[in-house]
Formats: C-alpha cells, sequence, structure tokens
C-alpha cells in the first residue's frame, strides 16, 4: 500500500560546502504542489529543483542544473519508498566546489531520500462511496452492523419513508457491506456501488 505525509518536513545537510534543504509536504492536487513550490522556493539560492507525485501524475525539474542530475533523482527518492500524494523541494546554496553528475546526483536523491526515511507516514487507503435506501424500523441495527466495518464512514439523509445512507469504505469491503444490508433487511434495502 502506498503512504503519505502526515505533515510538512525539512532535512537540511551540507555536501562539499554547498549547502542542501529539502523540504516537503503532503498534496491532493496539482494546485497544493504549484503553491508548495512557490512558498518554499528561495530566489536568493543558485537552485531549487523539485518532485512531486500524485497518483499516476508527476513532474520534476533540474531548475538549471545538468539535466537529469535533481528532479529525476528526486522524483526517484519519493518512488523509492511507495509515497504518493507528497511534493519535495531540495534548495542548493552554491559552495564553490563542482560536484560532477554523479555527485549531483547522490546530493538531491540522497538529502530527498533522508528526509523523506525520517518523516512520519500514513498509509494512504483507496475509498469508495455507495448507497442504500433503509426503512426507519432497520436503521438502528443497519447503522451498528455497518459501523463495525474497519475505516467505514456513514452519511445520513433522511425521507418520508425513512433514511438513505452513504456509505464510504475501504475499497475491497464492498461485498461483505453488500452482503450485510441486504441479510438484516431480509433484502428489502441493498447498497450499491458505481462500478
Amino acid at each position: 500500500m502506498p503512504h503519505t505525509l502526515v505533515a510538512p518536513v525539512e532535512f537540511v545537510q551540507d555536501i562539499k560546502k554547498s549547502r542542501f534543504i529539502g523540504q516537503a509536504a503532503p498534496i491532493s492536487s496539482e494546485e497544493d504542489a504549484r503553491a508548495f513550490l512557490a512558498k518554499v522556493s528561495d530566489l536568493a539560492a543558485n537552485h531549487n529543483c523539485w518532485a512531486w507525485r500524485l497518483g499516476q501524475s508527476y513532474r520534476f525539474s533540474d531548475d538549471g542544473e545538468p539535466s537529469g542530475t535533481a528532479g529525476k533523482p528526486i522524483l526517484q527518492a519519493i518512488d523509492g519508498q511507495d509515497l504518493d500524494g507528497v511534493v519535495v523541494v531540495v534548495t542548493r546554496f552554491f559552495g564553490g566546489i563542482l560536484l560532477g553528475s554523479g555527485g549531483l546526483v547522490r546530493a538531491y536523491g540522497g538529502t530527498a531520500a533522508q528526509m523523506l526515511r525520517q518523516a512520519d507516514k500514513r498509509e494512504i487507503i483507496p475509498m469508495v462511496s455507495g448507497t442504500c435506501a433503509v426503512s426507519f424500523s432497520d436503521l438502528a441495527l443497519v447503522k451498528s452492523r455497518l459501523t463495525a466495518i474497519p475505516h467505514l464512514v456513514l452519511a445520513e439523509s433522511f425521507t418520508a419513508e425513512g433514511v438513505d445512507l452513504t456509505v464510504t469504505l475501504r475499497q475491497g469491503d464492498e461485498p461483505q457491506a453488500i452482503r450485510l444490508v441486504r441479510d438484516l433487511t431480509s433484502g428489502r434495502s441493498n447498497l450499491f456501488f458505481p462500478d
């Protein structure tokens, strides 16, 4: 299962007189990534190299470093730790000693990887939502049994005949919830999930 960061994190290290400042944060959209980049990029620095991953979408930038020596190693650090919904910026203040292509790859990728290893993470749980109509007489029993399913969230909307329930649960738990609703109501109610 992929993970994401719990909160923003920062890591600083000096490599051959250059200072590398890594900063990362959880994101839920490309706009979040752009806003974080704008917030933490230091215009006084020589380079603000970055990468982000959000599902199948990703972007990276070498920001003036030789092609493939900064952004891609940062993205590889994200992917190497099975992270998703994460943006990473590594800012470099040049110290006067050239690192070479291999040294830059190790410095940028290593700064990102060390920072991400130290960060607090949480598992990303894919969720799905379904709906069902339940009569007032079945509501208490259905709610009490459904809420025993881990990671399940219920939302209610009352109608003249009963309650429309929106059931959000971990992907893969749908068959259990469908069977539970059907059995508890003797088939009077059915839980439907979109295909």
